[in-house]
């Protein structure tokens, strides 16, 4: 694996002018609307990367752009990889290490979720405290790199809570309310039942995905901070649970991205 990423490294630094990212960024489905805020110096299409998945979800563009946000040198990922679209968790969390590689010393995640925090609406921004993994992998299993973090990793801040209150404070001063929780990770790719959200409720879920954890993981076990945000786009609360398609799912994220969109640009500007 090492060699692989460092090929994939060698590679990319080759095109970008070692271009040294201070901060990386990784864009959910229907959320790739950051992208037109980046003062971008090259693109790098996925499928011409060495070892790099490629994306195969609609919403999920497939580039990977680096430029400035705010100032800040970034690598923006405009596509992510999931497990369920048959991808081992090694290659789900490929472009983290390689990102780190690169030399990023944050990890900034959107995602499209459903909540489940009754007090949630459709457009609704929330804020990752911690999350709950019920994917039936880990990107950790098996043999353990030293050269990226320690074989049993602490996870007792998955996301840092300095960038958190900056990000409270800049919702604050934009006039948006944001909320704050918990963020379940499921396989997918189908949506949740009535009883599943219910049960994701009980053991202390906000919202519900199927992303975010695996890179989070990834990313904590090699030091790197995180701040991710969850953008409401369905909800699942008895009595307000409707039918939902991806195309639902897409649209209602890209209406509410302006506050992400928003948050991060201001968030990056303190970095």
């Amino acid at each position: 694996m090492l060699k692989e990423l460092n090929e994939t490294a060698a590679y990319i630094n080759s095109k970008t002018e070692n271009f040294n990212p201070q901060c990386g960024i990784i864009l959910g489905t229907g959320l790739g609307g950051l992208v037109s805020e980046i003062d971008a110096k090259y693109i790098l299409d996925y499928h011409d990367i060495p070892h790099f998945p490629v994306s195969t979800v609609e919403g999920h563009s497939g580039k990977l752009i680096f430029g400035f946000i705010s100032g800040k040198k970034v690598v923006v990922m405009q596509g992510r990889f999931h497990y369920y679209e048959g991808y081992t968790m090694q290659q789900v969390v490929y472009p983290v290490r390689v990102m780190k590689l690169l030399g990023i010393e944050k990890l900034f995640l959107s995602n499209a979720s459903g909540g489940v925090n009754p007090d949630f609406e459709i457009g609704d921004v929330m804020i990752l405290n911690d999350h709950i993994n019920l994917l039936p992998s880990n990107p950790l299993i098996g043999k353990n790199e030293k050269e990226f973090g320690p074989r049993f990793p602490d996870m007792s801040e998955p996301y840092d809570l300095s960038i958190i209150k900056s990000a409270h404070e800049i919702a604050k001063d934009l006039g948006y309310k944001v909320h704050e929780g918990v963020y379940v990770s499921v396989s997918g790719p189908c949506f949740e039942t009535p009883a599943e959200y219910k049960y994701m409720r009980i053991i202390g879920g906000d919202a519900v995905g199927m992303s975010t954890v695996p890179e989070v993981i990834a990313a904590r076990h090699m030091s790197i901070p995180c701040f991710a945000v969850s953008v409401i786009t369905d909800i699942g609360v008895e009595g307000r649970i409707v039918e939902v398609t991806h195309e639902d799912v897409i649209a209602a994220a890209s209406k509410a991205e302006v506050k992400m969109t928003a948050i991060f640009k201001a968030l990056l500007a303190k970095q």
